[in-house]
This record gives C-alpha cells, sequence and structure tokens, in this order.
C-alpha cells in the first residue's frame, strides 16, 4: 500500500472504534474427549477390526433378475459332481430362509450357517433368499447372496434350486469337506 492509499484509508477508518471486550465472541477451548467417549470410540474401532466375516456389501454387484437361473463351480469341482448339485440328486443337509431379512443381517446369517455347516461336516446345504419380484429392487438379496457366495472360500459350487425346493428362489450349496472328512475320504482310498 502507497501512502496514498493508506492516507485515503485512515480518514476512512477514522471514526471507527474497537468494540469493547465484552462485546466480543470468545473462543472456547475445545474440551478432551471424556472417558467414556473414548472408551466409545476404542470399542467401535475394535468391533470393526475383530469383524471376521469376509462376505462385502458393496453399494452395487451383479443384478440378477428374479427369475434368473445361475450357477458356478470353482476350479477343482469334476463335472460330475456339479451336475448331481445342479438337478437336485444331493440330500440337503440344511437350510436358511433369508425371507423378510435385511441385507445386513443375511451378510452374517449367511456367513455363520455355512461356517457352522462347514464345522458340523454338512457338504450341501440350501439358502433360500426369494426372489424379491415383488420388492421395489426386484432380486437384490438374490443379487447378493450370490456375491456372498462366489467370495466364500468354503463354498465349491452353488446352483439354483430345482422347483419343488424353491426354484429361482433358493440356490444349492457345495461346501468344502472338512479336514477331518478328507482325512477319512484318504483313508478309505488308501486301503
Amino acid at each position: 500500500m502507497d501512502k496514498h492509499d493508506r492516507k485515503l484509508f485512515l480518514e476512512q477508518m477514522g471514526d471507527v472504534r474497537p468494540l469493547p471486550p465484552s462485546d466480543r465472541i470468545e473462543e472456547r477451548a475445545r474440551h478432551a474427549p471424556s472417558l467414556s467417549q473414548l472408551a466409545q470410540r476404542d470399542a467401535a474401532l475394535r468391533t470393526r477390526l475383530k469383524d471376521p466375516n469376509p462376505l462385502s456389501t458393496p453399494e452395487h454387484v451383479p443384478e440378477i433378475g428374479p427369475l434368473d437361473i445361475v450357477g458356478e463351480r470353482k476350479n477343482g469341482v469334476q463335472e460330475g459332481v456339479y451336475r448331481k448339485l445342479r438337478l437336485g440328486k444331493y440330500e440337503v443337509q440344511d437350510r436358511l430362509d433369508l425371507h423378510r431379512i435385511t441385507l445386513r443381517d443375511a451378510r452374517v446369517m449367511v456367513y455363520e450357517f455355512l461356517n457352522n455347516a462347514f464345522a458340523q461336516g454338512l457338504r450341501t446345504v440350501m439358502i433360500t433368499h426369494g426372489k424379491g419380484q415383488h420388492s421395489p429392487t426386484p432380486g437384490r438379496l438374490k443379487s447378493y447372496v450370490m456375491h456372498w457366495l462366489q467370495e466364500f472360500d468354503l463354498v465349491l459350487a452353488y446352483h439354483t434350486a430345482k422347483p419343488p425346493h424353491g426354484g429361482t428362489g433358493a440356490t444349492y450349496v457345495l461346501l468344502r469337506k472338512s479336514p477331518e472328512d478328507r482325512r477319512r475320504t484318504r483313508e478309505r482310498f488308501s486301503e
């Protein structure tokens, strides 16, 4: 600012007076979080980090129509085994019904169901997810269940159920053998 500009500024500001101290807004010092707030934050972080569930809930998954027939077999599954699953030839050893369940709860239920089935040595289970034909987003839960089955390492194969078992509203799931079952199979064939 040159001398002329400074002079003009001072002339314009000549009658301006500072506010008295009592009229000023005082900045309040931020308080440190309380012990309970710190404990809540810590608990929330531990819960998030402890979640062993690998099933993700991305914003978008490939959409599967309510009446679409779906299936996949992962590497190592013989065609004959997959064909028997597809045709409903294996006995369904346990079932999970997800009708009227939220997506968040379904994620947990699918994870726990498949882990429990594996721990019990079950090989063929069925998940009834419904078709979702009458929901605002048809096939949404079905789409997420297929996404979860693809990403879950205990699942070897899955396929849409036959009509008597729920048709396109249900899915057969073939699980890996437990280590104990694999050991028994090796022993049986080595004799």
